[in-house]
C-alpha cells in the first residue's frame, strides 16, 4: 500500500516514500556537496552508510530529503523513509523500522516477521536481504543510537542508508558525519525573502538581517518567524526582529496566560481570544523557544489548545478526523484550523491519506514545549475527554472500514457523519493500511497508560476484525494487537480473556514456526483455562501444547496432551474435534512405532464421523488408515486387522 500512497520522485521516476521536506529549500550548498562526496567513498565496515548530524531546528531532515531526491537517479530502486524516533523522543526498534521499509518495498515475507530480541529479529534479516539486491537510498530520520542502524545495514549491498541524528552515533566505525550548524547568513535571508515575500525583505534589507540573525541562522527558527510574519501583514520584517531580542542571563520566556479568554473555547477557527504579541526574551542558544513563542502567541485560544491537543494523536500525526475528536468541533473547522497552523509553520504537513483528506504532523522539534504548555493551560478531566473521544472516534472509523471492506455485514447501524466518512472499499482499505502504524500506536498508548481500557479493548477488536479483509494483515501486527488484549486482561484480572489472547498468540508464533515460544503461549494458557473453569479452552489450549511438541520431535508428550484433551472433549461432547484429537493421538502413535494403538484410533475416529453423519471425514480417516497399513507391508510389517 505504502507504493499506491508515495509520491513520485519527479526527476527520476523513482519510487519515493520520503516525506514533502522544507519547502522552499535554501543554501546548504557545502553540505549538499559534503553528502555527495560521501556518498561516493568506498563502504566502510558492515555496509554504506552517510551520517547528517544536527540539533533539532537546524534543517537536518529538509536537507537529507532534498540531497535524496537530487540523487535518485543512482537509486532506481526507490527512495525509502522510517522515522527512528517518535516526537516524544521514544525509540523506534530497528525491526519494526524493518517492517515499515520492507512494506515500501512492496516484500511480503509473510508470518516469519513476528517480533523477536532486536539484534536477532527476523524482519531485519529480510531487510537486509532485499536490500542486497537493491540500489535504494533509505533515509532513518532522528536515529538515537548505533543499535537501531547497525541491524539495517547489508554487507556487500548496492543500497545506500542516510541516518539524521542529533549526536555522533557511537559504536559504528569509519563514519565521518555531515555536521550542521545554522545556514549562511545570505542564505538565511534568502529563505526569508522566499518564505515572507520577496518585497517585505527586499524593503528591509537591515530588518531581514537583523531578523536571521536573531534565529542564529536556523531553518526551523526562521520559519517560525515567517510565519508570524504572514499572519500580520501590516508589521515590518524589523518588528520580528525587534520582538526576538536576546534575554538577560537568567530570564526565561514569560509563559502565556494560564487562562483562555470566555467564549473561546469553541471551534478552532475562532477569532476572539488572541494572547498579545509583545516582545519575546530569546533564552540564549535557544532562538527556536522564541520564534516558537512569538507564533504561538498570536493564535486564538481555541486553535493554541487544538495545537497543544495534537500531542495526543498517535504518532503525533492529525487529520481533521482526529483533530475534531480530540477538541470537539466539526471536522470541517478542525480541517481548517489545522491548514492555518501549517501555514504558520507550527504544524508539518504529510502525504495525504488514501482518500485525499490532507494530514499533518507536530515537529519533534516542538512538541516537548507543547506538552509543558498542554501541561499548564489544559486540566487533566478534559485531557482524558480528549483522549477517549479519540479512541471512540478512531474504533468508529475501523468499524465503517470494515463493514466497506465486507458488504455481507451489511449497512452501518452508526454512520459517521459525512466529511468524516470513508466512501468506497478501496478508501477503506487504504486508510487502514496507510493509518496502521498510528492506530497500533494508539492501542499502545492506550493500554500503557491503562485509564481507558474500555476504549482500547474496543479499537483492538475492531482491528482485528477488519485488518485481515485487508488482504495484507502482517503477523507482527495481529501479534502487537494480542499482546494489548493480554496485558488489559491481567490487568483486570480476566482469565478467560487472557487465555484466548495466549491461545492467539501462540497460533501465530506456530505459524511462524516458533514453536518453543509457542508451546511456552499454549501452556499458560492451559494454566488460566483450568483456573478458571473453562474446559473448552482447557481442551485447546492442549492441544496447542501437542502441536508443539510434535513438531519439537516429542511425540511422547504429544500424545499426553492430545489424550488429555481428548478426555475434555468427549466430556464436552464435542464430537468433530473429539474426531480430530482421535487422529492426532493416531499420528503420534505412528511416530512411536505403536501400530496398532494408531490404527485403533483411526478406527475410532472414524467411528465417532460415522455417528455424526460426516461422510466425507470418515473416508478421508479411512485413507489414513489404509497408508498406515500399506506402508507397515512395504516394511515388511505384518499388517494388522482391520
Amino acid at each position: 500500500m505504502a507504493r499506491k500512497t508515495a509520491a513520485v520522485a519527479e526527476a527520476a521516476g523513482t519510487f519515493d516514500a520520503l516525506p514533502a521536506g522544507g519547502r522552499p529549500f535554501a543554501g546548504r550548498g557545502a553540505e549538499l556537496a559534503a553528502l555527495t562526496v560521501a556518498a561516493g567513498r568506498p563502504a566502510q565496515g558492515r555496509g554504506r552508510l552517510l551520517v547528517l548530524a544536527g540539533r533539532p531546528g537546524s534543517g537536518r531532515t529538509a536537507l537529507a530529503v532534498h540531497w535524496a531526491r537530487a540523487v535518485a537517479g543512482d537509486h532506481p530502486d526507490g527512495l525509502l523513509y522510517a522515522r527512528m524516533s517518535a516526537p516524544d523522543g521514544t525509540r523506534v526498534g530497528a525491526g519494526r523500522a524493518a517492517r515499515v521499509l520492507l512494506d515500501q518495498l512492496g516484500e511480503r515475507p509473510g508470518a516469519a516477521l513476528l517480533p523477536g530480541a532486536a539484534e536477532e529479529d527476523p524482519a531485519c534479516e529480510a531487510l537486509r536481504e532485499a536490500l542486497a539486491r537493491r540500489r535504494a537510498l533509505v533515509l532513518l530520520d532522528d536515529v538515537r543510537d548505533a543499535g537501531q542502524v547497525w541491524p539495517l545495514l547489508a554487507e556487500k549491498s548496492g543500497s545506500l542508508l542516510l541516518a539524521t541524528t542529533s549526536g555522533p552515533l557511537m559504536g559504528i566505525e569509519g563514519i565521518d558525519p555531515v555536521i550542521l550548524g545554522g545556514m549562511e547568513h545570505r542564505a538565511a535571508v534568502d529563505l526569508l525573502g522566499e518564505l515572507v515575500g520577496g518585497t517585505r525583505v527586499s524593503c528591509d534589507p537591515v530588518g531581514a538581517a537583523d531578523l536571521a540573525e536573531a534565529c542564529a541562522n536556523r531553518p526551523a527558527a526562521l520559519r517560525l518567524a515567517a510565519g508570524w510574519l504572514r499572519g500580520e501583514p501590516r508589521l515590518a520584517v524589523a518588528d520580528a526582529a525587534a520582538r526576538l531580542r536576546p534575554a538577560p542571563a537568567g530570564e526565561e520566556a514569560p509563559p502565556p496566560p494560564r487562562k483562555a479568554a470566555a467564549g473561546t473555547a469553541g471551534a478552532p477557527g475562532a477569532a476572539v481570544g488572541t494572547v498579545p504579541a509583545g516582545t519575546v526574551p530569546v533564552v540564549e542558544g535557544d532562538p527556536l523557544r522564541g520564534a516558537f513563542e512569538l507564533a504561538y502567541r498570536r493564535l486564538p485560544a481555541a486553535r493554541a489548545r487544538l495545537l497543544r491537543l495534537c500531542t495526543l494523536a498517535p504518532g503525533q500525526q492529525v487529520d481533521l478526523r482526529t483533530a475534531s475528536a480530540l477538541v470537539g468541533c466539526p471536522a470541517p473547522e478542525a480541517g481548517a484550523a489545522l491548514g492555518a497552523l501549517a501555514d504558520l509553520e507550527l504544524l508539518e504537513r504529510e502525504p495525504a491519506a488514501a482518500d485525499g483528506t490532507e494530514r499533518f504532523r507536530v515537529p519533534g522539534r516542538l512538541y516537548g514545549r507543547l506538552v509543558e504548555l498542554r501541561g499548564e493551560l489544559d486540566r487533566p478531566a478534559e485531557v482524558e475527554l480528549a483522549r477517549a473521544r479519540l479512541l471512540e472516534r478512531l474504533v468508529r472509523l475501523v468499524d465503517s472500514a470494515r463493514l466497506l471492506l465486507d458488504p455481507a455485514a451489511g449497512p452501518n447501524p452508526d454512520p459517521l457523519p459525512g466529511p468524516l466518512r470513508l466512501r468506497t472499499a478501496g478508501q477503506a482499505a487504504g486508510w487502514l493500511l496507510g493509518e496502521r502504524e498510528q492506530l497500533l500506536a494508539a492501542v499502545a498508548d492506550a493500554v500503557g497508560q491503562g485509564d481507558l481500557d474500555g476504549s482500547a479493548g474496543r479499537l483492538v477488536t475492531a482491528l482485528l476484525r477488519a485488518l485481515p479483509l485487508t488482504g495484507e494483515a502482517a503477523p507482527a501486527d495481529l501479534h502487537a494487537l494480542h499482546e494489548s488484549v493480554l496485558k488489559v486482561a491481567e490487568r483486570q484480572g480476566a482469565p478467560r480473556r487472557a487465555a484466548a489472547a495466549l491461545l492467539n498468540l501462540g497460533d501465530l508464533q506456530a505459524a511462524a514456526g516458533r514453536w518453543e515460544q509457542a508451546g511456552q503461549r499454549y501452556r499458560r494458557a492451559v494454566e488460566l483455562s483450568r483456573g478458571a473453569g473453562d474446559e473448552a479452552g482447557c481442551a485447546r489450549a492442549l492441544e496447542g501444547v501437542g502441536h508443539a511438541h510434535r513438531a519439537l520431535g516429542e511425540p511422547v508428550r504429544a500424545a499426553d496432551a492430545y489424550g488429555r484433551a481428548l478426555v475434555l472433549r468427549q466430556a464436552l461432547e464435542d464430537r468433530p474435534a473429539e474426531a480430530r484429537l482421535l487422529v492426532r493421538l493416531a499420528e503420534a502413535h505412528t511416530a512411536l512405532r505403536r501400530f496398532e494403538e494408531a490404527l485403533r484410533e483411526y478406527r475410532s475416529a472414524a467411528a465417532v464421523l460415522r455417528r455424526t453423519g460426516d461422510a466425507a471425514g470418515e473416508r478421508e480417516v479411512g485413507a489414513l488408515a489404509a497408508r498406515l497399513r500399506e506402508h507397515l507391508g512395504q516394511e515388511g510389517v505384518r499388517p494388522l486387522p482391520e
